[in-house]
């Protein structure tokens, strides 16, 4: 009853802003129209062993699958358009013979028009501001990550410069929060600016500003923090170089005063068969000598962490993840071409806490967690399929008995998938009058 209810509600919606398209398309019949429907089906297998990830948190070994079903429609016009992307996904896993549904929500659902030179785009949208660290669309997770509020855009030939407003709001909770795409946005309200410059020499320069307001579980208090930096890149024929570094500061939902830093300094090699990225982050945590009231825990806001701290996820939840001790992680990523429709690649992550973690006994143990290797296909045969598989393993040291992501840190820790997306345009509509 409540499925139905739901699916009724949100393609009401739906067809309500797709009925204004169409009065406004009548009143102007100059300009071109463009209606485009596209379906995605993307199945993937995912095991794990010696290691939690989410949903498992008691079996070893665990076998599940998941599948997203989107269908995404725009209809645009010179000065606007209307984007939905409707997605149901479904699991099935080991405790549960037969399938059930994770969740039906809007991905994505927005308003965009233009004025002068400045496009505004209202509703909820995906948001990819850089290179995904900090703000990213997690286009990896079946369900992806999206905002609610409105965002401001200007650009031309060499920047551009945007500006967001996001909120959040209480979301129905019949469905599973990890497979929402908003349910894991942790502020109540958020502003950002991105500004972007780009010469045509190699260079460019990315800035990111943002506060978000953060609410006491307890108290229901909203608390001020933000975070400032951006990133510079140099490029040639065959190398880049870039850094990207911010700092933290303002309190945190504990009502701790902040102050943290994040660097990530990377050179990268292109060669005609390979290439190779070398580089680290260094995510701050707290040291022993800080009072209670007091935090160094940089939190990386809302990207994706598998893309630069290895595809276990071991480390996603900061500062959960490394009890606040702060993350070390120098890497060497390998990509080779085998041919034009076949990719190999290769990650190697090493894993260090900034400040030592302690023993039962309260004595500091060492800094090295370990290191993990992932190794990936990609296959593309035709345009509208592609095919993935991995296989990643994590090599525990002692000192990730301290931390709540390894089971048993003397043995391997192994993680796997193969996953299928098939899109193609259903309908792709174009017309001039």
């Amino acid at each position: 009853m409540f499925l139905n209810s739901l699916v009724k509600k949100n393609l009401a919606q739906l067809f309500f802003l797709l009925a204004i398209t169409q009065v406004s398309s009548q009143e102007n019949d100059s300009i071109a129209q463009h209606f485009l429907m596209n379906i995605e089906i993307r199945p993937r297998a995912e095991y794990t062993s010696n290691y939690i990830l989410s949903p498992n948190d008691s079996l070893d070994p665990y076998f599940y699958i998941t599948q997203r079903n989107r269908i995404s429609m725009q209809y645009a016009r010179q000065k606007w358009f209307v984007k939905s992307d409707l997605q149901e996904i479904h699991l099935w896993d080991q405790n549960n013979e037969s399938s059930k549904v994770g969740s039906i929500n809007f991905y994505q659902l927005f308003f965009e028009t233009k004025f002068k030179s400045i496009n505004f785009r209202l509703g909820r949208q995906s948001l990819l501001l850089d290179n995904g660290r900090l703000f990213s669309d997690a286009p990896w997770a079946q369900q992806g990550r999206a905002h609610e509020g409105i965002r401001i855009m200007k650009s031309s030939a060499h920047y551009s410069n945007d500006f967001l407003f996001l909120f959040t709001r209480n979301y129905s909770t019949e469905f599973e929060p990890v497979y929402s795409p908003v349910a894991s946005n942790k502020y109540k309200y958020l502003l950002v600016n991105n500004f972007n410059y780009t010469t045509n020499k190699g260079f460019s320069f990315n800035s990111l500003n943002a506060v978000d307001f953060l609410e006491n579980a307890n108290s229901g208090q909203l608390y001020a923090r933000a975070t400032t930096g951006g990133r510079v890149e140099f490029k040639t024929k065959h190398w880049y170089y870039t850094l990207n570094s911010y700092l933290q500061f303002g309190q945190n939902a504990k009502a701790q005063k902040l102050f943290a830093y994040y660097f990530q300094p990377e050179i990268k090699l292109s060669l005609p068969k390979s290439t190779w990225r070398l580089g680290a982050e260094i995510i701050s945590g707290s040291n022993s000598h800080l009072s209670n009231d007091q935090s160094g825990d940089f939190d990386v806001l809302y990207g994706v962490t598998w893309k630069f701290n290895g595809n276990m996820n071991v480390f996603t939840r900061f500062p959960n993840d490394v009890s606040g001790k702060g993350l070390i992680n120098p890497y060497l990523f390998t990509t080779i071409p085998l041919n034009t429709k076949l990719s190999v690649r290769s990650d190697f992550h090493l894993f260090y806490t900034q400040y030592p973690l302690e023993n039962n006994s309260g004595q500091d143990i060492s800094k090295f967690l370990g290191f993990e290797n992932d190794i990936s296909l990609k296959y593309i045969p035709i345009k509208e399929l592609e095919i993935n598989y991995a296989f990643s393993f994590y090599q525990s040291t002692d000192s990730m008995k301290y931390l709540p992501k390894i089971q048993d840190e003397n043995k391997l820790a192994v993680w796997s998938y193969l996953m299928i997306s098939y899109s193609f345009n259903a309908v792709n509509f174009k017309r001039k009058n």
